[in-house]
């Protein structure tokens, strides 16, 4: 622990024993490339001369936006994730953050076409984002892809996530924050399942559903075997 008198003397306020806290780098990323410039088609111009601060693994740095949705097209995952927005849910965003981490094919809006992006972190650029007027749009096209619809709410009759046997080829519908799955997304689903809660509280935030939910798809059927540049995965 610091010495009072030594944290007076050197003019700095300390409130506890780590305060004031490390700080990351200054920056983000990479700067420039040093030395001759890698040749292939995924290399941005651009970043090679300017550096790359974008928010991105160490595999895609200097890669152009194009590259590197190309590249995660070769590896998707089977899931999909769907999110009613009849009320501009700041979920949202953070949903698609978490479905572009856990790679999912595809991530659905459904109701009203704009949504709150801020909680994306601009991770929506590299995921797919379909929009449907209404749950039956949805629905329509996730059959026709032989992709079941379950929605994620703590309903009578529901089915435990932590027993169940998850689909393969599913889709991920949540509600809005509050009321959950509308009634016509209920009547809509193959199924429902909840996630086990200990607490008081009746429900957890829908973003934090989400990743649970696609974690669990992760844990069931993602190629976790691949080491070292072959690896398909990071933790």
């Amino acid at each position: 622990m610091p010495d009072p008198d030594e944290s007076a003397a050197s003019g700095v306020e300390r409130n506890a024993p780590y305060d004031p806290m490390p700080h990351g780098p200054a920056e983000v990323g990479v700067g420039p490339w040093e030395g001759p410039w890698p040749t292939g088609a995924q290399y941005d111009p651009v970043l090679l001369a300017e550096g790359d601060r974008r928010n991105v693994v160490d595999r895609y740095r200097y890669w152009s936006l194009e590259a590197i949705v190309a590249d995660l097209d070769l590896r998707r995952h089977d899931f999909h994730v769907a999110i009613e927005n009849w009320q501009h849910d700041f979920n949202i965003g953070t949903i698609v953050r978490s479905a572009n981490a856990f790679l999912a094919a595809e991530v659905h809006i459904v109701g009203n076409r704009r949504w709150n992006r801020r909680g994306a972190m601009v991770t929506d650029r590299y995921q797919h984002v379909r929009h449907h007027p209404t749950v039956a749009d949805l629905v329509a096209y996730l059959h026709e892809r032989d992709v079941r619809l379950l929605g994620v709410d703590n309903l009578p009759g529901s089915a435990h996530l932590e027993t169940m046997r998850m689909p393969r080829r599913v889709c991920f519908l949540f509600g809005q924050e509050g009321p959950g799955l509308s009634e016509g997304a209920r009547d809509a689903c193959d199924g429902t399942f909840s996630i086990a809660q200990f607490g008081s509280t009746r429900s957890i935030n829908a973003s934090a559903a989400a990743a649970i939910a696609m974690h669990s798809w992760v844990r069931e059927y993602a190629d976790l075997a691949g080491e070292g540049a072959a690896e398909p995965w990071r933790g």
